[in-house]
């Protein structure tokens, strides 16, 4: 029965053939981001523990006695707004741990860096960055210390009398948990849980319309085949015997396809590695599939595609004569709402009853976005029969009313075709919605604000005794480009901001706000732009007047030092002064760095959702595809009959279109509005943030994602004119 199911698979004719390519082309595409979304969870996990050796301070002691201590500092630095590990060692013996990625510790004066740093420090004037880090440069840190081919590290040597002071930890052995597991002190790495939630649903993003479309090529020609196996069940093949034909035809394509998919995954693996899902770019090798990976998706792709042919041909599996008996389907329920308007109802439920913990939010929050999903899926025929009887309803030509009349009576089946889509667009749109409104309200400031052309250094207490005005550097005001330089003292006023400045000298500077009327000294921030950086720091911002005489500011201990700054060379020149000035302590940044840093996240996930829509629309278009192709062989004999009644091919045509743009458009419309209200929801329950309209580009991938798709469609109207002809009418 096998050799015979494989010559009716192989041999069956140039159907046969087609149908075969096409569910083989689907499951490759499905293999294929099955493998990259497992691949890059498991790169994110490598990544992760490439991360675990910065964060030694948390290291326990060793356990081996005769282990040497050395003296251990990490701080992050920047250069144009990208972090620079700065990670600086002392041994306090011969045999002191050594870092992953350097044969040895470096001596005092002598400083590894990796590749990425080395070229940026023979490329950038020395003022600008190499004259931070004292010494010369004896090798290159290895792969097995860099989270990313793309990673800003240098270990510098440095003597115990000159770490010490600078609040270095004493440690005995260098740390080899990943952060993921790391229970505290580990703030260095990925939150690996999270990143495999975002990649989890981006899985299921991509790989739902993928099965849609799996499933759509397996029903190709589905009336066809129904009937030829009818006819063998009325010659004697029993039902298993039915179930083995449809197996082998499944698995054949199935498993030249998932071998096809394993192919296109390790041919584009070098491209996915510079995808940044974790902040960075992947070393090609951390995109790595596991034994239980690979046997997962070779013997389960192929099963799911036996399973899925066996359930779209069940009608056989009755009777012989079932495929005959055709009856329209009962019409979809109102009950399919209630899912939907439950998740609506928990999000806003949760408005100003915020859970306090992080794990009560995750749960609030996704079950009701789940809640919403499912319910845009089961209501998806509802929906379809709604808008179908409208449309049959206002029809004022012949397609207009056949083809509304044609989706009212089986809207489950002009809903599956797209289906697909609620996943993707769904996504995209909370993703968009939500991470658009997050950027305007908490991004990086402006390039030209003060947000980001101010560079500030603050002394706090914990980092010992504020410095005396002539050890401020005179060669600041010196450098080219710095437009004014300023020194804040400290405020004792304990309810007020921690810093203080004359009305006079804010006067002077004119761009960091100004006092209120009458005042004589403004109560700001160290850093003279605070919370200013999330209204994308207003110029005609005022600052709260503080109790203080004007005479008493300059007797108050000195808490920052701002420079502005009018280039990318001037801030980089007085970032690297500031420095070596003030080693102690957080190294200087600007407000806008910080807060670039919050949003970068945030814009990576824009990314991975622009790519689910990216990727599905087309899928979708493809299902629709090979959904309208098979339903035009499918009903080949009554539009053949209707073309020799007179309907022209034009209005036969219009009907198919009809029949698939508008559950197409309806859904796509739908999915969109449920996710930017789901969004607007959960914005406003979390931070208290109104939606804010997506940018323009966001309109212009889903129009150009729907346009690919109708024209996909199109593609398969010219079918009409060579399968309806008279001589299809009289062969059947």
């Amino acid at each position: 029965m096998i050799r015979f199911a494989l010559r009716l698979s192989v041999a069956g004719g140039r159907e046969a053939a087609v149908r075969l390519v096409i569910i083989a082309a689907a499951v490759a595409l499905g293999v294929g981001m099955l493998l990259t979304t497992i691949a890059g969870m498991n790169a994110v996990g490598a990544q992760n523990q490439r991360y675990g050796w910065l964060n030694t301070a948390a290291a326990p002691a060793s356990s081996d006695a005769s282990a040497d201590p050395m003296w251990w500092l990490v701080r992050e630095d920047y250069y144009h707004g990208t972090s620079i590990g700065r990670v600086e060692v002392a041994a306090l013996g011969p045999d002191a741990p050594v870092p992953p990625g350097i044969p040895h510790l470096p001596g005092p004066g002598k400083y590894y860096v990796s590749p990425a740093l080395g070229t940026l420090l023979r490329t950038t004037p020395a003022a600008e960055l190499g004259d931070r880090y004292p010494g010369h440069e004896v090798g290159t840190i290895g792969p097995a210390a860099l989270p990313s081919p793309d990673s800003l590290l240098i270990v510098i040597g440095r003597t115990p009398a000159e770490l010490e002071p600078l609040g270095a930890t004493k440690v005995t052995q260098i740390m080899t948990t990943s952060p993921s597991d790391c229970s505290h002190g580990c703030y260095v790495g990925i939150n690996g849980s999270g990143l495999t939630l975002v990649l989890s649903v981006v899985a299921a993003a991509l790989l739902f319309p993928v099965l849609i479309f799996i499933g759509t090529a397996t029903r190709l020609a589905a009336s066809r085949r129904e009937q030829r196996f009818a006819a063998m069940r009325l010659i004697g093949a029993t039902p298993r015997q039915i179930s083995v034909i449809s197996a082998v035809e499944s698995t054949v394509a199935a498993v030249a396809g998932t071998a096809a998919g394993f192919g296109l995954f390790f041919a584009c693996r070098p491209g996915l590695a510079r995808i940044p899902f974790a902040g960075e770019p992947f070393f090609a090798a951390d995109l790595s599939l596991t034994v239980i990976n690979v046997l997962a998706v070779a013997l389960g792709i192929p099963l799911g595609a036996v399973v899925a042919s066996v359930l779209a041909l069940r009608r056989v599996q009755i009777t012989p004569l079932g495929v005959s008996r055709r009856v329209t389907p009962k019409p979809p329920r109102v009950w399919r709402l209630i899912p939907l308007v439950a998740g609506l109802a928990e999000l806003t439920w949760f408005i100003g009853r915020r859970p306090a913990t992080t794990n009560g939010q995750i749960t609030a929050y996704l079950s009701g976005f789940v809640l919403i999903l499912i319910g845009l899926v089961l209501a998806g025929p509802w929906l379809t029969m709604f808008g179908a009887r409208v449309l049959a309803g206002r029809a004022s030509r012949p397609a207009t009313l056949i083809a509304g009349r044609r989706l009212a009576d089986n809207p489950q089946a002009g809903f599956r075709s797209v289906s697909g889509l609620i996943v993707a667009l769904f996504v995209t749109s909370v993703a968009t919605g939500t991470i658009t409104t997050y950027v305007a309200n908490r991004g990086a400031p402006r390039t030209d604000s003060v947000a980001a052309t101010s560079v500030s250094k603050t002394f706090w207490p914990e980092d010992g005794p504020a410095p005396a005005a002539d050890q401020i550097p005179t060669g600041l005001q010196a450098i080219p480009g710095v437009r004014s330089v300023s020194v804040l003292h400290r405020n004792p006023d304990p309810d007020g901001w921690h810093g203080l400045i004359t009305c006079a000298e804010l006067d002077r500077l004119a761009v960091y706000g100004s006092c209120p009327a009458g005042a004589q000294v403004a109560a700001v921030p160290g850093d003279l732009i605070g919370m200013r950086a999330m209204d994308l720091t207003n110029d005609t911002y005022v600052w709260e007047a503080a109790g203080t005489a004007p005479a008493d500011v300059a007797r108050q201990p000195i808490l920052s030092v701002v420079v502005n700054t009018t280039s990318r060379s001037a801030f980089e020149q007085a970032r690297t002064m500031l420095i070596n000035a003030f080693p102690l302590g957080r190294f200087p940044a600007s407000v806008g760095e910080w807060e670039a840093n919050s949003a970068r996240q945030m814009v990576q996930f824009q990314q991975l959702a622009n790519v689910v829509m990216l990727a599905s629309l087309p899928i979708a278009g493809c299902s629709l595809a090979v959904s309208v192709a098979g339903g035009l062989s499918d009903r080949k004999r009554p539009f053949s009959m209707l073309r020799l009644t007179g309907v022209r091919l034009s209005t036969l045509r219009r009907v198919v279109a009809l029949e698939t743009v508008v559950p197409l458009l309806l859904v796509a419309a739908v999915a969109i509005g449920m996710g930017f209200l789901a969004a607007h929801l959960f914005l406003r329950a979390q931070l208290g943030y109104t939606l804010l309209a997506p940018h323009l580009s966001f309109y212009l991938m889903v129009a150009g994602g729907l346009a690919v798709s109708l024209g996909i469609i199109a593609s398969t109207l010219p079918l009409l004119r060579r399968i309806t002809g008279p001589e299809t009418a009289r062969n059947e």
